[in-house]
């Protein structure tokens, strides 16, 4: 069997000039947990150019999306972003990847953080019912420099409270904190100065966070993820990983092209 399927595009969204996403076909044998990316790419001649992307949608779900940014001289997304439904993918058929429920210790608060469209595997977990049974509070923290790079904020701040599978779960246990950069918004800044300066904390009505009790779970760009494990590691935060489950986890692999 090959290592990758073709799929089809059946929905595509432009959020912005540089930022859009997509849904397309899944393979009926296809499995991944929620968290998890896959290599994805466009048919042609040859080995198909790849690059790994993160599940939006829930591993119950019997379509696949995906967020991608768009660059302009980018090998893979200057093309990926002219695509149409109907349009042919290719989908490798092994998920991987670090941003796992059970990489992590249960503990009380959850914080999914991610910049971009780092907010793309935390989009899966908050659909997750597990997620929701394994702590008191989940918190998703998304920073954009501009407003409309606030991808999926309707689903995550309306739609999900009336979802069947969780949206219970959701309604009474899910935070979310976006925050913009570039632009007046009702959270400002970098989300690593809210951390450090506990306003992150205090805008959401919680104490700050205890490598005892608070999991994080990384995902975005690569100076926030530095910045960020610092943060963790002064506050007495572990890594965990499927052999040795700890405070936090940390995403490296990250669509830039």
């Amino acid at each position: 069997m090959s290592s990758f399927s073709t799929e089809t595009v059946t929905h595509v969204h432009h959020w912005t000039d540089t930022l859009f996403s997509f849904r397309a076909t899944r393979d009926s044998g296809f499995r991944f947990q929620n968290g998890q990316f896959v290599m994805l790419g466009l048919p042609g001649e040859g080995r198909p150019l790849l690059r790994a992307y993160s599940v939006v949608s829930p591993n119950y779900e019997d379509e696949l999306e995906f967020l991608s940014i768009k660059v302009p001289d980018g090998p893979l997304t200057s093309r990926l972003k002219d695509i149409r439904p109907g349009e042919p993918i290719v989908i490798g058929r092994k998920a991987t990847g670090t941003l796992l429920a059970d990489n992590l210790l249960t503990g009380r608060n959850l914080y999914l953080i991610g910049t971009g469209t780092g907010l793309a595997p935390f989009l899966s977990l908050i659909r997750d019912p597990e997620v929701y049974e394994r702590f008191a509070k989940v918190v998703l923290v998304h920073g954009v420099r501009k407003i409309a790079e606030l991808a999926y904020g309707d689903l995550i701040e309306r739609q999900i409270a009336t979802h069947e599978l969780v949206g219970e779960q959701a309604a009474r246990q899910l935070l979310y904190y976006p925050t913009v950069t570039r632009e007046p918004f009702r959270n400002s800044g970098r989300i690593t100065n809210l951390v450090s300066s506990g306003k992150l904390f205090s805008d959401l009505g919680l104490s700050v966070w205890d490598s005892a009790q608070d999991r994080a779970m990384l995902c975005g760009s690569p100076q926030m993820l530095a910045e960020m494990v610092d943060l963790l590691r002064r506050d007495g935060f572990t890594e965990g990983s499927s052999s040795s489950p700890g405070s936090y986890v940390i995403e490296k692999a990250f669509v830039e092209k």
